[in-house]
């Protein structure tokens, strides 16, 4: 009797054991997922990017414009070729400063079947840290491309951004460094205050949420204070 106790015993002890290995088998496991989730999505660490936002920082003007959006997004395409020319100017003569905020909407992309506007944002981000004075230039080439069906491959992209001075972005882009953050980002969309609603193109002028007319004038230039 006394020597089938001790290997009941023994068997309770090597379940413990095994307990106790495959908590910490998951107790590891979660930890390194929520680090891997926290590294996709981690806001970009460029020079020009506001960390707490993940603005894209162009120009030093003392008013404030800025642009929520898509790149895949047509509305976005129609807004950049009516605004765009006005608000280049505005940033030439420093009377702005432009925060740039490229998102991922989730029906856009997966319209384009290449996850399109999550690479393109991404590469906005990655032109942002390899050469702040190309990112604009990108943005606006981009746009003038408007894109449509499967978007621009990673290499076009990279191409795109070596023609404007970004070179060196050629591994982030290929890496998709920023795509989680740029899918992260639509979720913080401002909301309309009439419609309740959130999308893209999204324009807010020093805080305020400006309702689109197509106006650049009244949307933009008569709300500046400077």
């Amino acid at each position: 009797m006394a020597a089938q106790a001790r290997k009941t015993n023994w068997f309770a002890i090597w379940i413990s054991i095994g307990v106790v290995i495959a908590l910490v088998a998951v107790g590891v496991l979660v930890v390194w997922l929520n680090q891997q989730q926290g590294a996709d999505s981690a806001a970009p660490g460029g020079s020009i990017v506001e960390e707490q936002t993940g603005a894209i920082m162009i120009g030093d003007g003392p008013d404030e414009v800025e642009i929520w959006f898509d790149f895949y997004c047509p509305h976005c395409q129609d807004f950049e070729e009516v605004y765009g020319p006005r608000i280049q100017e505005l940033v030439d003569d420093d009377a702005i400063t432009l925060r740039l905020m490229p998102v991922a909407l989730s029906g856009l992309n997966a319209a384009s079947g290449t996850e399109f506007s999550e690479r393109s944002g991404s590469a906005l981000y990655c032109v942002a840290d390899a050469a702040p004075d190309s990112v604009l230039p990108f943005f606006t080439e981009l746009f003038a491309l408007k894109p449509s069906g499967a978007g621009l491959t990673d290499e076009e992209l990279t191409a795109l951004a070596a023609d404007v001075g970004a070179e060196d972005a050629a591994d982030c882009i290929a890496d998709g460094t920023y795509r989680q953050f740029t899918v992260d980002q639509a979720q913080e969309l401002p909301t309309d205050p009439q419609s309740g609603g959130a999308g893209t193109p999204t324009l807010v002028v020093n805080g305020e949420y400006v309702q689109i007319t197509g106006d650049v004038d009244a949307d933009i230039v008569s709300r500046l204070n400077g």
